[in-house]
């Protein structure tokens, strides 16, 4: 039977393995400025990205593994691959330098224009959500966390269940940076901002190679076998 550290650590591992690499308060400029400065609009669309962050993540929790079993690759390569991916992810955003990303330069240059309300709707999704919210290193992280969810029926709806708890604290988060990105930068600072990034990206190392470590586990006794 699961305990309470357990379920509560279950249920914090989607958050700080996600965010990280999310980096909601990298991509809320952009959001900002595809708001057009206007408050309702920044409202809307913050939730919206929210929204379809939280349906990008449990589907690749809860699909991606068996997205990948069609093509005949295991768990344990599955979870050998996505820590690997965390933890060059998370290496690489302690180690870099300040670098403009092309994408969101050209987002932020296009929102500069007059847009309408629909137009910056339909940006929710494609640029804002994916590739700048949820891109591929989160949809890859969130398959390897779905990889480690139990395959009986019983703990699977259990896992699941808190997964999904998770994934709406993930989406929650997100929407709250977004919605309160320009306050939340001006308080932090320039200093504060990347002092916060390093520190997250630090605990996602430490993550990855945990995941790295099962998956490294499960394919060793599987040779021992």
């Amino acid at each position: 039977m699961a305990t309470l550290p357990s379920i509560l650590q279950a249920l914090f591992l989607v958050p700080l393995t996600l965010l990280p690499i999310i980096n909601p308060v990298g991509v809320a400029p952009i959001v900002i400025d595809a708001a057009g400065g206007d408050d309702r609009v920044l409202k809307r669309l913050s939730r919206q990205v929210a929204i379809n962050g939280w349906v990008v993540i449990m589907a690749s929790m809860l699909v991606g593994t068996y997205v990948l079993d069609m093509f005949g690759i295991s768990l344990p390569v599955v979870r050998v691959a996505g820590g690997l991916l965390v933890a060059f992810s998370a290496w690489t955003m302690l180690t870099r330098h300040e670098e403009t990303d092309e994408v969101q330069t050209a987002i932020a240059e296009d929102a500069s224009a007059d847009l309408t309300e629909a137009e910056i709707v339909r940006r929710s999704f494609f640029p804002i959500t994916f590739p700048l919210t949820t891109g591929p290193g989160c949809i890859a992280a969130a398959i390897a966390l779905g990889a480690q969810l139990p395959r009986s029926p019983l703990p699977y709806l259990m896992g699941a269940g808190i997964a999904a708890i998770g994934a709406a604290i993930t989406a929650g988060l997100i929407y709250l940076v977004f919605r309160n990105g320009g306050r939340l930068m001006m308080r932090l600072g320039e200093v504060g901002t990347l002092v916060m990034m390093r520190l997250m990206a630090f605990v996602l190392l430490c993550i990855g190679i945990q995941i790295l470590w099962t998956g490294w586990a499960d394919l060793n006794g599987i040779l021992v076998k």
